[in-house]
C-alpha cells in the first residue's frame, strides 16, 4: 500500500471509530468530511482493509441510500447486518430502516 493511501485509511478508521452505537455513517460522508468528497470508494476499500482491526466498526458504514452493500467483506453472511441488529438499527432487506434518523454525519457532528 502507498504510504498517502496508508495515511488516509488511517484518517477513515480516526473517524470510523468515533460513529456512535447504534448509529451509521456512509463512505461519502467520510470522504466529505475529510475533504476528499469524491472518495467515497477510498473509504469503501479503507473499511474492506479494516476487517484484521478490532476496534473499528465497519458495520456502521454503509452506501448513501443505506444499503448494507458492504455486507459481503464480512465473515458470514449476515454478520454485518447482526452486527447493527445487536445495537438496535432495524435492517430489511439489506436496507437501514429510518435511515434519515440514525445517519450520523461526521461533518456535522466533528467540527474542529
Amino acid at each position: 500500500m502507498k504510504p498517502e493511501n496508508e495515511n488516509f485509511f488511517q484518517k477513515v478508521y480516526d473517524i470510523a471509530r468515533q460513529i456512535p452505537y447504534g448509529r451509521v455513517t456512509s463512505y461519502g460522508a467520510i470522504a466529505k468530511h475529510l475533504g476528499a468528497a469524491r472518495s467515497a470508494r477510498m473509504v469503501g476499500w479503507a473499511m474492506n482493509a479494516s476487517h484484521a482491526i478490532d476496534d473499528i466498526p465497519a458495520h456502521r458504514v454503509v452506501n448513501r441510500k443505506g444499503l448494507l452493500t458492504g455486507k459481503h467483506h464480512f465473515q458470514g453472511t449476515n454478520l454485518m447486518q447482526q452486527l447493527l441488529e445487536n445495537e438496535g438499527v432495524k435492517v430489511e432487506e439489506n436496507q437501514i430502516q429510518d435511515f434519515e434518523k440514525l445517519f450520523w454525519d461526521p461533518y456535522k457532528e466533528l467540527k474542529s
